[in-house]
């Protein structure tokens, strides 16, 4: 966008690895702020060690960064019941809404103009599911939901490329809990 202003973007961010491409992409046409804000993970160690390596990413590459509450409690409150749903399942459906809502009340309150969420780069989310979600909340707060799927194009390979050579720490489970639960099963039937 040479010679325009460029809009304001309130991105959600899981971890550094996963916003490396989106972050690439986004900023050739908007100021991007990052958020960080992820209750689900676990255990904590897990939470600082991802809150951790996206404040230094985030210095790295100049991006802004915000630091969410990181509310566990609250997010176990809200999936309660389903902690047997595979990954994927209505249980992941009720983590990105929370995420997402928050994501879109603070876009509110800043201000800006766009929000997204680097989620839809993992394999394993759907980016469907998370474009909806985001789609209501731009309703419901009256802010512009940036609708995506950065696995397309080759975007979730090259986010491992960028973060081999960044050398940035990329966790092998989703982050919560119950996908914890999950890798580990599969480790011991491996």
């Amino acid at each position: 966008m040479v010679g325009k202003s460029r809009p304001d973007f309130l991105l959600h961010c899981c971890c550094a690895p996963c916003s490396t491409y989106p972050l690439r992409i986004l900023r050739e046409d908007f100021n991007v702020t990052a958020f960080f804000y992820n209750p689900n993970i676990h255990p904590r160690r897990e939470y600082i060690a991802r809150k951790e390596e996206m404040e230094n990413f985030a210095e790295r590459w100049g991006v802004p960064l915000i630091v969410g509450e990181y509310d566990a409690k609250e997010w176990f409150r809200r999936v309660k019941g389903y902690e047997n749903e595979p990954e994927g399942g209505a249980r992941c459906e009720i983590c990105y809404r929370m995420r997402l809502e928050k994501t879109a009340e603070l876009v509110k309150e800043m201000g800006s103009f766009f929000f997204g969420t680097t989620l839809s780069i993992s394999p394993h989310k759907k980016a469907a599911v998370i474009n909806r979600i985001g789609r209501e909340l731009e309703k419901v707060w009256g802010v512009n939901f940036f609708e995506a799927d950065f696995k397309k194009k080759d975007g979730f390979k090259i986010s491992c490329q960028i973060s081999r050579e960044e050398e940035l720490y990329r966790q092998d489970y989703c982050g919560c809990i119950f996908s914890l639960r999950e890798r580990n099963q599969r480790r011991r039937h491996d």
